[in-house]
């Protein structure tokens, strides 16, 4: 079982409100199936980010923070419309390259209760991937028990999902070319990443507009369930390098590993 996630600032522009990266995304869907033809047995789970579609009016309306008036519900409902806009052009360049894609929208079936996930519907897509299926989940707004709204990470999602399926390797392609130290200034790719890296502060944030939590939120996420699944292979890479996805995919050592031994 595979993780896979398409970072939004790879799929997208990050600094222009709603445009796709479409020959990078038909790319990308060209490689996972490429993957899947040479491993027919592969269970993939794929992710992706919101990028320049979530995150831009997710900070506009302060949904990541909570709702509690029309203008915040108005919000909400504007994040979910652009997220879903994004999921749409990802499911769309999946299906186009052969792969049998469905989509599961986290807003659907999630329920949060300060900004942490508390119920999620999985059993649906342990059965697709039983069946063969190619599930796609994305970053995405959920209704929240004591803020009213929040959005929900794909990094998020997968922990969540992660203790149930039990996946063997977490895959997470960004633009660059594995966690960087001292990232934007340095130009160091960390081989492994730890605990000790995060808490030095050697990681840095995001470039772009980010509700989430940019690169740190990302590495901590992934420390964390290194850390709680038996067995989790962790990287961190990039996704710009053609033919990267599908080296990870078929097992290569490629980008940053995550590893939660200090």
């Amino acid at each position: 079982m595979i993780f896979l996630k398409l970072g939004g600032s790879l799929i997208t522009d990050k600094s222009q409100p709603e445009v796709c990266r479409q020959d990078i995304l038909q790319r990308l869907a060209m490689e996972i199936a490429s993957a899947r033809a040479q491993r027919p047995e592969m269970q993939l789970l794929v992710g992706h980010g919101s990028g320049s579609f979530g995150h831009i009016v997710a900070a506009r309306y302060g949904t990541h923070k909570g709702a509690a008036t029309p203008e915040a519900w108005l919000g909400f409902a504007e994040v979910w419309r652009v997220a879903n806009k994004l999921n749409r052009l990802v499911v769309d360049a999946l299906l186009a390259a052969g792969l049998p894609v469905l989509a599961f929208p986290p807003s659907a079936s999630a329920l949060a209760d300060g900004g942490e996930i508390e119920q999620l519907a999985w059993e649906p897509l342990q059965i697709a991937l039983g069946r063969g299926l190619l599930p796609v989940v994305a970053g995405d707004v959920a209704f929240d028990r004591s803020q009213g709204s929040t959005i929900l990470s794909t990094e998020r999602v997968f922990a969540h999902l992660a203790h149930r399926l039990k996946p063997s390797h977490l895959l997470l392609a960004g633009v660059e070319p594995g966690v960087i130290r001292g990232f934007p200034s340095g130009t160091e790719t960390m081989p492994v990443v730890t605990e000790r890296d995060l808490d030095s502060g050697g990681i840095g944030a995001a470039t772009a507009t980010d509700v989430t939590g940019g690169m740190a939120d990302k590495v901590r996420h992934s420390l964390g369930l290194a850390a709680s699944v038996p067995g989790l292979t962790v990287r961190i890479f990039s996704g710009m390098i053609p033919g990267e996805v599908e080296r990870a995919l078929m097992g290569e050592p490629v980008g940053t590993q995550v590893v939660s031994a200090p």
